[in-house]
Parts: structure tokens; sequence; C-alpha cells
């Protein structure tokens, strides 16, 4: 069974895509050409029926996202955030936890949705372009381009100076395969219900507003803190 552990917690981990944004980067990437092939490659891996690493390589070999390709989606990341992500970011902040995201997702598109949410701490997979901007490859070397991946960089997280307990937010099976490195893991299906996740873990999260996440990443008295601030009571929608 999956463990789980009530907070506080030190370190707060969100995945990306479906999660903190309400789309698949690469499904956006997708030409018209390859979108239901690889919309059924991502549905795959993240119900957990084939391994990451048969289809990341493929994914972007169909797509070959240029560097302006990839920017756009860094964009999308943003103008799609889940309702209530950027208040609940803040409010983490606010009591002093580390936010961080871990997400097989395209590194440069990633850090668009992480600068407007004022998280610094972004794990996902690097690319390689040409000098004309054009497709040159994914970073091999990533964890987070393979199965079991994640169960790798959370590791690594959870270990550091100060870190406490680690807390992991994320809507997929590349996610509920790392909830054994950490405190509590949290499904989250307010943008896609994985009912393959949501079968096995412990801890659920169907809304689509993250406002809803408050009470199973915080304690009682984190709660009471943040309801006495009168901005962050009134954006997470708190009692005063």
């Amino acid at each position: 069974m999956i463990p789980d552990s009530p907070p506080p917690y030190g370190t707060i981990v969100f995945d990306c895509d479906s999660t903190l944004s309400g789309m698949e980067g690469i499904e956006e990437l997708a030409r018209a050409a390859h979108a239901s092939e690889i919309a059924r490659l991502t549905t795959d891996a993240m119900e957990g029926r084939i391994p990451l690493e048969a289809v990341f390589g493929k994914r972007l070999d169909l797509v070959r996202p240029s560097r302006s390709d990839v920017a756009a989606i860094g964009r999308l990341y943003v103008e799609r955030a889940v309702s209530g992500a950027r208040e609940v970011v803040r409010g983490l902040q606010g009591l002093g936890k580390r936010v961080v995201i871990v997400s097989g997702g395209l590194l440069p598109a990633v850090i668009e949705l992480a600068r407007a949410l004022a998280i610094d701490d972004v794990h996902a997979v690097d690319l390689r372009f040409g000098e004309d901007g054009s497709y040159a490859g994914f970073d091999p070397r990533s964890p987070l381009a393979h199965a079991g991946g994640k169960i790798e960089v959370l590791r690594a997280i959870a270990a550091r100076p100060g870190a406490g307990r680690v807390c992991f937010v994320g809507d997929g099976a590349t996610d509920l395969e790392a909830a054994g490195e950490v405190a509590r893991f949290v499904a989250y299906g307010g943008v896609v219900r994985r009912e393959s996740v949501f079968a096995r873990a412990r801890i659920t999260c169907a809304s689509p507003d993250f406002r809803a996440l408050v009470p199973l990443l915080l304690s009682e008295g984190e709660i009471a803190t943040l309801s006495a601030s009168r901005e962050h009571a009134r954006r997470l929608r708190l009692p005063p």
C-alpha cells in the first residue's frame, strides 16, 4: 500500500501537464497528421500501459518542435494554468514551503509556467536546437524521459538539507510510481481523472480549482496562519 503521512510538509512538488496547467504540452505540439497517434501514446504512458521511454522520443520525432514551437507551448501553459494554482503556490511560499515542479515535459516550456508562478526550482527534459532553431533532439540523460525517473528526482529532492517531508501532486502513472518516495502523494484529477491512478492513490482531488488542495497539503495550524492574512484568506477563499 502507498504510504501516507499527514501534513505539515517542508517541500511541495507539483507535476506540470494536466496538474498545474490544464493541457498536455506534447499533444498541443502535435501536427494534425499525428495528433491522434500522439494522444494515444500519451494516454498509454500516463495510464501505465507502456513505459515512458517507449514513447518519449517517438513523440518528439513525430512532432520535431522548433524553438519557437516550444516557446508557444510555454505561453499556452501560462494561459491555461489551472484555476487557483497561482494562489496556492503563493500561500505555500508564504508559509516558507519549498515549491518544486517535476515534469516529464519540455524544460524550455515548463520554465515559462514556473516563472509565471514564481517557482524557481524546475526539473523537466531539456531539448537541443540547431542554429536555425530547428529540433535537434532531447537530453537522453534526463531521468524524466524514462520510467522511474521521477523516483530518482524526488529521492534527490527529499535528501536536500532542510527539505523536510515531501508531498507530491500529480495526475499520471509516472507520478503514482514515485508515491513511495514522499510522505504524501495526491492524485490530481481536476484536468483529467485517470481512473487507474485514482484507484491506487490513497489521497485524491478531483476539483478543477487548485484551492481544493489546501486541506490536503497543509495542517490545520498552517491553514489558520493563512486565514489570519487578509490577502491569503481572500485569494485562497479561506474563512477569516
